[in-house]
């Protein structure tokens, strides 16, 4: 694959109706673009983290059209790097991401950066939101990769869900940072009104028809492989499960990404090419 020269990426701010704010930014090839792809970052990431510039501008390499953003309730601020909105961290859900992902689409519709059809890509708890978005978006994602993906979006006991209701709020600690991060009981109670319907990523995986990129480190210390091969398994001839020995959840980037480590390079290129062939596939 040739690569082809990078424009400057062009940031992008969406407003929400309720104050907060999407921020991002499109990687633009040089030369007419193929194809577009949505990236979605995870729980406690943003858009600015590790390798999602590195894979944004791999993409455009390719000759496709990434846009990468951080979610409305990342916590993350204007500076586009440090958590300065702790209050909308608190309150984030997980249909708020769904229908973030929404307004990143329309957005790019009436810019003219898609043209209609689109990848999807989502890493750790953004795979399970591009899963389940691809799910009910079949006549719109034409491919989705997840990197690292949850398979489910209940990951509490009962017990933890009673302390978490009686207190008001959890708690989460930021490794990079060493900032104790609340999350308020809305993401709760989110999952207990949507789990069993429009927020399962098991049913949602049944139901995805775009052909499906599954990555997966077998040495990930946050999500289990076996997330990946049930998630391979629920799509049978729509998923293509690759499991990374000894990979980590990062697949070896760190913040910032001074260097990219070979298995980081090995994932990004089979992620590029895949989301190539079936941008120009028809």
């Amino acid at each position: 694959m040739t690569a082809v020269d990078v424009k400057t990426p062009e940031p992008f701010t969406i407003p929400c109706t309720d104050g907060l704010f999407i921020r991002g930014e499109v990687y633009r090839p040089a030369e007419t673009a193929v194809g577009s792809v949505i990236v979605c970052h995870g729980f406690k990431g943003f858009a600015h983290w590790g390798f999602f510039p590195y894979l944004g501008r791999s993409l455009a390499e390719a000759r496709l059209n990434a846009i990468t953003f951080d979610f409305s309730g990342s916590g993350i601020g204007p500076d586009r790097e440090s958590f300065t909105q702790p209050d909308a961290f608190a309150g984030n859900t997980f249909s708020r991401e769904q229908d973030d992902i929404e307004n990143v689409y329309d957005y790019a519709r009436r810019m003219k950066i898609i043209d209609e059809k689109f990848g999807l890509f989502g890493h750790s708890r953004g795979g399970g939101m591009a899963i389940i978005y691809t799910a009910g978006h079949a006549s719109e994602v034409n491919s989705l990769v997840t990197w690292a993906s949850i398979g489910r979006t209940n990951w509490w006991t009962p017990e933890e869900a009673m302390t978490w209701r009686k207190k008001g709020y959890a708690e989460v600690t930021n490794s990079r940072t060493g900032q104790v991060m609340r999350i308020d009981t809305d993401l709760l109670e989110d999952v207990e009104l949507h789990g069993a319907t429009k927020l399962d990523i098991a049913a949602a995986a049944k139901k995805v028809k775009a052909p499906w990129l599954i990555i997966h480190g077998t040495g990930d210390e946050t999500v289990q492989s076996s997330e990946a091969e049930r998630l391979h398994e629920l799509s049978p001839g729509v998923s293509t499960l690759r499991l990374i020995k000894d990979a980590n959840h990062a697949f070896g980037a760190t913040h910032p990404l001074n260097e990219v480590p070979p298995v980081l390079e090995k994932v990004v290129q089979e992620t590029v090419k895949f989301f190539v062939r079936n941008a120009t596939s028809g």
